[in-house]
Protein backbone atom coordinates (compact mmCIF):
# COMPACT_ATOMS: atom_id res chain seq x y z
CA UNK A 1 0.00 0.00 0.00
CA UNK A 2 3.10 2.06 0.98
CA UNK A 3 4.61 1.96 -2.65
CA UNK A 4 1.37 2.23 -4.38
CA UNK A 5 0.63 5.95 -2.70
CA UNK A 6 4.53 6.41 -3.31
CA UNK A 7 4.13 5.72 -6.75
CA UNK A 8 0.59 8.12 -6.76
CA UNK A 9 2.67 10.80 -5.27
CA UNK A 10 5.77 10.27 -7.90
CA UNK A 11 2.87 10.41 -11.06
CA UNK A 12 1.51 13.56 -9.44
CA UNK A 13 4.47 15.64 -8.98
CA UNK A 14 5.89 14.73 -12.89
CA UNK A 15 1.92 15.80 -13.71
CA UNK A 16 2.21 19.07 -12.04
CA UNK A 17 5.70 19.86 -13.46
CA UNK A 18 4.50 19.38 -16.47
CA UNK A 19 1.60 21.67 -16.06
CA UNK A 20 3.88 24.41 -14.45
CA UNK A 21 6.38 24.08 -17.88
CA UNK A 22 3.73 24.43 -19.73
CA UNK A 23 2.07 27.25 -18.41
CA UNK A 24 5.29 28.54 -18.03
CA UNK A 25 6.03 28.29 -21.80
CA UNK A 26 2.78 29.43 -22.54
CA UNK A 27 3.27 32.83 -21.12
CA UNK A 28 6.85 33.65 -22.51
CA UNK A 29 5.37 32.56 -25.75
CA UNK A 30 2.64 35.94 -25.04
CA UNK A 31 5.55 37.94 -23.53
CA UNK A 32 7.68 37.53 -26.73
CA UNK A 33 4.78 38.02 -29.09
CA UNK A 34 3.81 41.30 -26.81
CA UNK A 35 7.80 42.55 -27.02
CA UNK A 36 7.95 42.13 -30.96
CA UNK A 37 4.46 44.45 -31.50
CA UNK A 38 5.82 47.26 -29.08
CA UNK A 39 9.43 47.11 -31.15
CA UNK A 40 7.66 47.32 -34.72
CA UNK A 41 5.53 49.94 -33.55
CA UNK A 42 7.92 51.83 -31.73
CA UNK A 43 10.98 51.65 -33.40
CA UNK A 44 9.76 50.20 -37.29
CA UNK A 45 11.21 46.77 -37.11
CA UNK A 46 9.68 44.45 -39.52
CA UNK A 47 8.79 47.31 -41.59
CA UNK A 48 8.88 48.31 -45.42
CA UNK A 49 9.49 45.01 -46.36
CA UNK A 50 7.32 41.98 -47.40
CA UNK A 51 10.02 39.88 -46.06
CA UNK A 52 11.04 41.86 -42.59
CA UNK A 53 10.78 40.02 -39.58
CA UNK A 54 11.17 40.80 -35.81
CA UNK A 55 12.15 38.29 -33.39
CA UNK A 56 12.57 38.51 -29.33
CA UNK A 57 13.65 35.32 -27.28
CA UNK A 58 13.57 35.74 -23.59
CA UNK A 59 15.82 33.43 -22.00
CA UNK A 60 15.77 31.42 -18.60
CA UNK A 61 13.84 29.55 -16.80
CA UNK A 62 11.36 29.69 -15.07
CA UNK A 63 10.37 32.90 -17.12
CA UNK A 64 7.06 33.50 -14.22
CA UNK A 65 9.94 33.57 -11.48
CA UNK A 66 11.54 36.47 -13.45
CA UNK A 67 8.48 37.93 -14.58
CA UNK A 68 7.05 37.97 -10.96
CA UNK A 69 10.46 39.65 -9.74
CA UNK A 70 10.27 42.32 -13.15
CA UNK A 71 13.50 41.26 -13.61
CA UNK A 72 14.89 39.79 -17.21
CA UNK A 73 18.73 37.93 -17.03
CA UNK A 74 18.85 37.85 -20.51
CA UNK A 75 16.85 38.87 -23.62
CA UNK A 76 17.70 38.50 -27.13
CA UNK A 77 16.18 40.96 -30.46
CA UNK A 78 16.28 40.16 -33.91
CA UNK A 79 15.07 41.97 -36.57
CA UNK A 80 15.67 42.30 -40.54
CA UNK A 81 14.76 43.54 -44.16
CA UNK A 82 13.86 47.21 -42.45
CA UNK A 83 14.30 50.46 -44.23
CA UNK A 84 15.89 53.71 -42.94
CA UNK A 85 16.65 57.07 -45.14
CA UNK A 86 19.00 59.63 -44.82
CA UNK A 87 19.07 62.72 -41.74
CA UNK A 88 18.60 64.76 -44.88
CA UNK A 89 15.91 63.14 -46.48
CA UNK A 90 18.00 63.08 -50.36
CA UNK A 91 15.75 61.37 -53.08
CA UNK A 92 15.97 58.02 -53.19
CA UNK A 93 17.74 57.35 -49.98
CA UNK A 94 16.64 54.59 -48.88
CA UNK A 95 18.70 51.84 -47.97
CA UNK A 96 17.57 48.27 -46.39
CA UNK A 97 18.94 47.03 -43.51
CA UNK A 98 19.79 42.86 -43.84
CA UNK A 99 19.75 42.29 -39.98
CA UNK A 100 19.64 43.82 -36.52
CA UNK A 101 20.82 41.94 -33.52
CA UNK A 102 21.04 42.88 -29.96
CA UNK A 103 21.85 41.14 -27.13
CA UNK A 104 20.31 42.45 -23.52
CA UNK A 105 21.52 41.85 -20.52
CA UNK A 106 19.58 42.61 -16.49
CA UNK A 107 16.40 43.84 -17.68
CA UNK A 108 14.12 45.58 -15.19
CA UNK A 109 10.57 47.16 -15.58
CA UNK A 110 8.51 48.44 -13.23
CA UNK A 111 5.16 46.83 -13.96
CA UNK A 112 4.03 43.93 -15.71
CA UNK A 113 1.59 46.16 -17.67
CA UNK A 114 4.84 48.75 -18.49
CA UNK A 115 5.43 49.14 -22.31
CA UNK A 116 9.07 50.33 -21.34
CA UNK A 117 11.92 48.94 -19.55
CA UNK A 118 15.71 49.32 -18.70
CA UNK A 119 18.60 46.57 -19.22
CA UNK A 120 22.19 47.40 -17.65
CA UNK A 121 24.23 46.40 -20.71
CA UNK A 122 23.03 46.22 -24.54
CA UNK A 123 25.50 44.82 -27.29
CA UNK A 124 24.74 44.11 -30.77
CA UNK A 125 25.40 44.45 -34.29
CA UNK A 126 23.90 46.01 -37.94
CA UNK A 127 24.51 44.25 -40.83
CA UNK A 128 23.68 45.83 -44.15
CA UNK A 129 24.55 44.03 -47.59
CA UNK A 130 27.07 45.24 -50.36
CA UNK A 131 24.06 44.88 -52.82
CA UNK A 132 21.85 47.10 -50.61
CA UNK A 133 24.74 49.46 -50.29
CA UNK A 134 24.94 49.68 -54.43
CA UNK A 135 21.73 50.20 -54.79
CA UNK A 136 21.52 53.37 -52.56
CA UNK A 137 25.36 54.77 -53.70
CA UNK A 138 24.14 54.12 -57.50
CA UNK A 139 20.29 56.13 -56.55
CA UNK A 140 22.06 58.75 -54.83
CA UNK A 141 25.56 59.29 -57.25
CA UNK A 142 24.91 57.69 -60.18
CA UNK A 143 24.93 59.62 -63.45
CA UNK A 144 24.50 56.78 -66.04
CA UNK A 145 24.78 53.08 -64.80
CA UNK A 146 25.25 51.16 -61.83
CA UNK A 147 27.51 51.49 -59.72
CA UNK A 148 29.46 48.52 -57.17
CA UNK A 149 30.34 48.95 -53.30
CA UNK A 150 32.64 45.92 -52.23
CA UNK A 151 34.63 45.87 -49.05
CA UNK A 152 38.53 47.58 -50.27
CA UNK A 153 41.14 45.51 -50.76
CA UNK A 154 43.03 45.09 -47.42
CA UNK A 155 39.72 44.88 -45.24
CA UNK A 156 38.32 47.38 -42.83
CA UNK A 157 40.08 51.10 -42.39
CA UNK A 158 39.88 49.97 -38.01
CA UNK A 159 38.23 51.23 -35.24
CA UNK A 160 34.79 53.64 -36.19
CA UNK A 161 35.61 53.48 -39.81
CA UNK A 162 35.38 50.77 -42.69
CA UNK A 163 36.74 51.01 -46.44
CA UNK A 164 34.95 50.37 -48.98
CA UNK A 165 35.57 50.91 -53.02
CA UNK A 166 32.86 51.83 -55.20
CA UNK A 167 32.97 50.86 -58.99
CA UNK A 168 31.07 51.75 -62.15
CA UNK A 169 30.23 54.43 -64.21
CA UNK A 170 29.77 57.94 -63.42
CA UNK A 171 29.20 60.84 -65.58
CA UNK A 172 30.55 59.17 -68.88
CA UNK A 173 33.72 57.89 -67.21
CA UNK A 174 35.33 54.91 -65.49
CA UNK A 175 34.61 55.32 -61.30
CA UNK A 176 37.09 53.23 -59.42
CA UNK A 177 37.55 55.29 -55.91
CA UNK A 178 37.93 55.09 -52.40
CA UNK A 179 35.05 55.53 -50.16
CA UNK A 180 34.28 54.60 -46.24
CA UNK A 181 31.48 54.43 -43.42
CA UNK A 182 32.33 55.76 -40.65
CA UNK A 183 29.85 55.46 -37.44
CA UNK A 184 29.59 58.26 -34.57
CA UNK A 185 26.50 58.39 -31.76
CA UNK A 186 23.49 56.53 -33.85
CA UNK A 187 24.37 57.09 -37.16
CA UNK A 188 26.30 56.15 -39.76
CA UNK A 189 28.05 58.28 -42.92
CA UNK A 190 29.14 57.55 -46.10
CA UNK A 191 32.11 59.25 -47.40
CA UNK A 192 33.24 59.40 -51.00
CA UNK A 193 35.97 61.94 -50.76
CA UNK A 194 37.20 61.54 -54.26
CA UNK A 195 33.82 63.00 -55.82
CA UNK A 196 33.30 66.07 -53.82
CA UNK A 197 33.68 64.82 -50.14
CA UNK A 198 30.27 63.73 -50.82
CA UNK A 199 28.84 62.21 -47.77
CA UNK A 200 25.25 61.37 -46.96
CA UNK A 201 24.72 59.95 -43.15
CA UNK A 202 21.78 57.18 -41.85
CA UNK A 203 19.95 57.14 -38.30
CA UNK A 204 19.13 53.63 -37.57
CA UNK A 205 16.10 53.67 -34.72
CA UNK A 206 17.78 52.09 -32.01
CA UNK A 207 16.40 52.43 -27.64
CA UNK A 208 18.04 55.25 -26.34
CA UNK A 209 21.60 55.19 -25.29
CA UNK A 210 22.67 52.68 -27.60
CA UNK A 211 25.35 53.87 -30.23
CA UNK A 212 27.55 52.81 -32.85
CA UNK A 213 31.28 52.34 -31.39
CA UNK A 214 32.87 50.11 -34.61
CA UNK A 215 32.79 49.32 -38.50
CA UNK A 216 34.12 46.81 -39.98
CA UNK A 217 33.97 45.97 -44.38
CA UNK A 218 33.74 42.34 -43.98
CA UNK A 219 33.69 39.79 -47.42
CA UNK A 220 29.71 39.12 -46.68
CA UNK A 221 28.50 42.78 -45.98
CA UNK A 222 29.15 45.42 -43.72
CA UNK A 223 28.87 44.98 -40.23
CA UNK A 224 28.41 47.90 -37.78
CA UNK A 225 29.09 47.10 -33.94
CA UNK A 226 26.65 49.20 -31.03
CA UNK A 227 27.01 48.83 -27.56
CA UNK A 228 24.69 50.27 -24.74
CA UNK A 229 24.71 50.93 -20.98
CA UNK A 230 21.55 51.91 -18.84
CA UNK A 231 19.84 51.61 -22.32
CA UNK A 232 15.78 52.49 -22.03
CA UNK A 233 13.72 50.37 -23.97
CA UNK A 234 10.30 51.05 -25.48
CA UNK A 235 9.60 54.71 -23.66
Amino acid sequence: MKRRWVKVLVIVVVVLAGLFVAVDRIAVHYAEKEAVALAEEKYGYGGGSTNGFTEVSIHGFPFLTQAADLSLDHVTLTAGNFSVNTTAGAQGDHLDIRRLDLDLQDLTASSLSSRSAGANLVTGRVTIGYEDLSGVVSRLLGKGGALTVAPATGGAAGGQEAALRITGSWDGRPLDTAASVAVAADEFQLRVPELGGTTYTWRVPLPQNINFTAARSHPDGLELEVTGHQVVLGR
